[in-house]
């Protein structure tokens, strides 16, 4: 577990890494918690709180967790006896360049034709 929440800008992404990310929160209780950590800022949230809010089970929490951390987009941190999740903003918004330049770049060349 890692602690870079004060780390610079991310580098954009390759197309792996892309792939995995969106793979990550294309399914709803992860893109929920996502959206929840996003929403509770630096700070972040703890596992509990994340499980609580979701109203799912600890293990299937843990899971989620593990998986949008594992595409880079939720950091974890051991804080005594509780895991801190938070958002891995800059990674988050590395990807969001990555789909309007990589992915949109086509569409916005024609408009301006």
């Amino acid at each position: 577990m890692s602690d870079h929440r004060h780390a610079p800008d991310a580098a954009p992404p390759t197309l792996e890494e892309a792939a995995q990310a969106f793979a990550a929160i294309g399914s709803e209780p992860r893109l929920e918690a996502l959206r929840l950590l996003v929403r509770a800022g630096p700070e972040g949230l703890t596992v509990g709180e994340v499980r609580a809010a979701l109203g799912i089970g600890a293990s299937t929490c843990t899971h989620h967790l593990r998986f949008l951390a594992a595409a880079g987009l939720v950091e974890q941190t051991k804080k005594g006896r509780h895991i801190a999740c938070c958002a891995a903003f800059a990674r988050i918004e590395a990807l969001a360049a990555y789909l309007v330049t990589e992915c949109c770049t086509d569409a916005a060349l024609r408009e301006t034709a």
